[in-house]
């Protein structure tokens, strides 16, 4: 049975897939000029959340992109972070290792090995469950 929209036919708004893959890495750092205990050499088992989306499946499998070529891309992206000390490797021995910037840092790896029609919407990384940091380019 194929779908039609309920209004005869015409679409008069365009689809949207997503799909989330979550990971992980060990790491530590310590926190440049913070005024507390952060400032100390500390680690975080990071939680590592992508979000990518496109609006059209493939013809052969129905896919936006395979979860399984999403999670590779993230594993590799994530391999250079994990188990280091973040402040000794680039670009982190000159910005601080802050969640913020980890989160870009994996956005700049990840976006240009997407497919030309995925696109990046969301790198969000977590030094806990209870508090993250999501990084986003809009246009």
């Amino acid at each position: 049975m194929k779908w039609v929209p309920s209004n005869g036919g015409v679409s008069m708004s365009k689809s949207v897939w997503r799909l989330t893959v979550r990971s992980e890495f060990c790491a530590a750092h310590a926190l440049r000029h913070y005024k507390g205990k952060c400032e100390r050499l500390h680690g975080h088992n990071y939680g590592v959340e992508v979000t990518v989306e496109g609006s059209d499946l493939s013809a052969d499998t129905e896919l936006l992109m395979d979860f399984g070529e999403l999670k590779a891309l993230v594993k590799t992206a994530l391999e250079d972070l994990d188990h280091t000390l973040l402040n000794d490797m680039p670009p982190f021995d000159r910005i601080n290792p802050s969640s913020e910037n980890i989160a870009r840092h994996v956005w700049q790896i990840l976006a240009p090995q997407l497919p030309g029609h995925v696109r990046l919407t969301a790198v969000t990384i977590a030094e806990k469950g209870i508090q993250s940091a999501t990084y986003q380019e809009l246009s």
